[in-house]
């Protein structure tokens, strides 16, 4: 071979190593999808269960569906869609966190500060309360002889 020929062959290796290495870190960027990372985060519509414990044919089906998309290369968000496109919102198992579904986080989120700002409130008024109410039994008055005398006898009688 000419030394020419030599130089074009050693340009063609160097040139689809590259591109090798330019796909392979292309693709350990973007983080592979897994049938199991999806099938926890999306519900069986017919079953209305998490998909990863469902067992039924529709089950299966969504199954083979979230399979194919990763297959053909698909990111978990693109994946996502599609699913809502196909089955409709109620396919995913936490609801969006706009609009009315936000209600879903934020009702529990202001049940628990209001319990808090009611305890914070409260728990003084009780501490104080019961405070009250031991000095109280302290100053309690005194028995008359007879009611004590009575108490001795009533005591005794038990011993």
């Amino acid at each position: 071979m000419n030394p020419g020929g030599r130089a074009r062959i050693a340009l063609l290796l160097c040139l689809s190593a590259s591109a090798t290495l330019r796909v392979g870190a292309a693709s350990a960027a973007t983080p592979h999808t897994s049938l199991p990372t999806i099938e926890r985060q999306v519900m069986c519509v017919t079953c209305k269960i998490p998909l990863d414990v469902a067992q039924s044919q529709q089950a299966d089906r969504e199954r083979a569906f979230i399979q194919s998309l990763i297959n053909e290369g698909q990111t978990e968000a693109q994946i996502k869609h599609t699913l809502v496109g196909q089955y409709g919102p109620t396919v995913l198992a936490l609801p969006s966190a706009r609009g009315f579904d936000l209600t879903v986080y934020l009702v529990p989120l202001a049940a628990i500060l209001a319990l808090l700002a009611t305890l914070a409130v409260l728990l003084p008024r009780w501490r104080r309360h019961a405070r009250d109410q031991a000095t109280h039994a302290v100053d309690a008055p005194a028995l008359s002889s007879t009611d004590d005398a009575r108490l001795d006898a009533d005591l005794a009688r038990f011993d």
